[in-house]
């Protein structure tokens, strides 16, 4: 029996696996069963909760996306972790600090279900994202995908690649066509997620993301970051934003080039179980 919490962060669905003690982590196949909608409890991705790396952080978590695979950065499932672990006990006071498997997070509790997670410098180098065939960062890449596609894309990496195309209207977006399009492709040597930006006013755009491993999700915590920082580095937004994906709003603050992306939102408890394996 495998006990796990349910949770969501704006609709992003996580299936939390308390792995402290002398508990394996998930294999790919016990994963995409676990994540599995009709056979298994049901999520976009798994998060393992563990003992901290560092020492001035309360605990780490990992991430394992619904097809088995792994993952480094999912802003949505920090702010559940975060929430998990003033819960659970483990985390007290307003400020807090968490390992990802990429780098240690500062964590603010807004109060209430509400949560900000310094998500890091964004980087936008090519090598970085990675995106091959460019060496020097631009605003905006264009590529011809495939022999029917060609498109125009603003990339970042926020511990994992994002690729951004602003839209008209993310309601007719080519999402299904263009995302695995894009991820397929050899642009983007380790698949990519692929954001779909409208921008309403310069405080505020719409957002659809589909998600390396995934498909498209209710929201993307990592997304959201990608796609403001785009367009607050093309001038189209301003410094904070926010972002409005189909299962919530995100608020997204990114003071200067240099400086961390700081991302807020909710988080909330679903239900609790035991899975037979």
């Amino acid at each position: 029996m495998i006990s796990f919490t349910k949770m969501h962060g704006a609709g992003n669905d996580f299936v939390v696996l308390d792995l402290r003690g002398d508990i394996p982590p998930p294999g790919p196949e016990l994963a995409a069963r676990l994540a599995d909608r009709h056979f298994g409890v049901g999520c976009d991705q798994i998060l393992t909760i563990e003992p901290p790396r560092s020492a001035d952080a309360v605990a780490s978590y990992r991430i394992w996306n619904s097809d088995g695979s792994t993952s480094q950065q999912c802003g949505n499932g920090a702010r559940c972790v975060a929430a998990w672990l003033v819960r659970d006990g483990v985390a007290s006071g307003e400020r807090f600090r968490v390992d990802s498997p990429l780098t240690t997070h500062d964590v603010e509790h807004l109060g209430g279900d509400r949560y900000a997670i310094a998500m890091g410098v964004p980087q936008v180098v090519p090598a970085r994202i990675p995106l091959a065939g460019f060496e020097q960062a631009q605003d905006e890449y264009d590529v011809r995908v495939d022999e029917d596609l060609r498109l125009s894309f603003g990339a970042v990496s926020m511990g994992n690649p994002h690729a951004v195309v602003e839209v008209p209207s993310v309601a007719d977006a080519p999402v299904l066509k263009v995302g695995p399009a894009l991820q397929q492709s050899t642009w983007f040597p380790e698949s990519v997620n692929v954001g779909f930006a409208e921008v309403v006013a310069r405080d505020r755009i719409r957002l659809r993301v589909y998600e390396r491993g995934v498909g498209e999700t209710l929201a993307c915590g990592s997304g959201a970051c990608a796609a403001a920082v785009v367009l607050m580095k093309r001038g189209r937004i301003d410094r904070a934003a926010t972002v409005s994906l189909p299962g919530g709003d995100l608020h997204i603050q990114w003071p200067a080039d240099d400086a961390e992306v700081v991302m807020s939102g909710p988080t909330a408890f679903v239900f609790e179980g035991e899975w037979n394996a």
